[in-house]
């Protein structure tokens, strides 16, 4: 009966062994487009990687143009695209947030009630949505009535891709919450929407924090739908009623000009490194602030 009882245990260690050396196995061979990926931009975007870069605007494709016959770095950086990223996920960080924050917790505490069913599906349903799709009928509600391409299009844009996730954090967050911690705040003598407020969004900020986060990361790196609202702009701008840049959209630019095109390493190693720090921000907050 003991030399049994001792195979087993051999043959159950062993099969442990060989799973957790093929979940390593399958995890670095996963990671290794990343650092592809990354060689790849830091090889050929460090030469354009200065100062100018985050101090001055795009170049033209003539300034480019002679920069490369005299087989000098391209003058010039992406000032007006960084300005641009900023207004944009600005505007659409204040129009997202809230009402991401608020339809979750609806959601949380009307779990079964059918326009929370509804509102459930309908926000899967607009995670699937093309971004272009999003673009296009953003162009049709904002665009057009305002006559001008701007920044609050492309931001409206973005708020309505970013919606989905923050939704889906906040609700699993406050689903994830005890039930007597809410009891407690109302036996206290405090308001439903004191209890919302000051118990329950302070104890899921962890969930709420880094599901924008990523939110934020998810959309930064869009371009199709801010090539049809917010267009693009050779300067900095800071009128979020007027055509603005942006950081993906100086890409797509770049990429279409032979001259610029040493210009769309050093912007998407740029654009890499700032997802990647939100992510990494984001991962050691949940760690932090993780709800116990």
């Amino acid at each position: 009966m003991k030399k049994r009882f001792t195979s087993t245990a051999k043959y159950r260690l062993t099969k442990s062994k060989i799973f957790f050396f093929a979940v390593c196995t399958l995890s670095g061979i996963t990671m290794i487009p990343l650092f592809l990926i990354l060689w790849e931009l830091i090889k050929k975007g460090y030469k354009q990687f200065n100062v100018s870069l985050f101090t001055e605007v795009a170049p033209t494709s003539m300034e480019a143009m002679l920069a490369r016959i005299s087989d000098s770095p391209i003058p010039g950086g992406i000032l007006n695209g960084i300005t641009g990223t900023l207004l944009i996920l600005t505007l659409a960080i204040i129009i997202a947030i809230p009402i991401g924050i608020m339809t979750g917790i609806y959601l949380a505490e009307n779990q079964k009630k059918r326009l929370a069913e509804l509102v459930r599906s309908l926000s899967d349903l607009l995670q699937g949505i093309p971004s272009i799709v999003i673009g296009v009928v953003v162009y049709i509600w904002v665009v057009i009535p305002m006559s001008s391409y701007s920044a609050l299009a492309g931001s409206i844009a973005l708020a309505i891709m970013m919606l989905p996730m923050i939704i889906r954090s906040t609700e699993e967050s406050i689903k994830m919450l005890p039930a007597s911690l809410k009891e407690a705040g109302l036996a206290l003598g405090g308001s439903y929407t004191t209890v919302i407020l000051r118990v329950l969004l302070p104890s899921a900020f962890s969930g709420l924090f880094t599901g924008s986060l990523l939110a934020i990361s998810r959309v930064m790196g869009e371009t199709a739908p801010l090539l049809v609202t917010a267009l693009g702009a050779s300067t900095v701008n800071w009128d979020a009623t007027r055509p603005t840049s942006a950081i993906s959209l100086l890409i797509w630019e770049f990429y279409n000009d032979p001259n610029l095109a040493n210009l769309v390493w050093s912007s998407s190693l740029l654009l890499l490194l700032i997802v990647l720090g939100i992510n990494l921000f984001a991962k050691s907050i949940a760690k932090k602030w993780k709800i116990q």
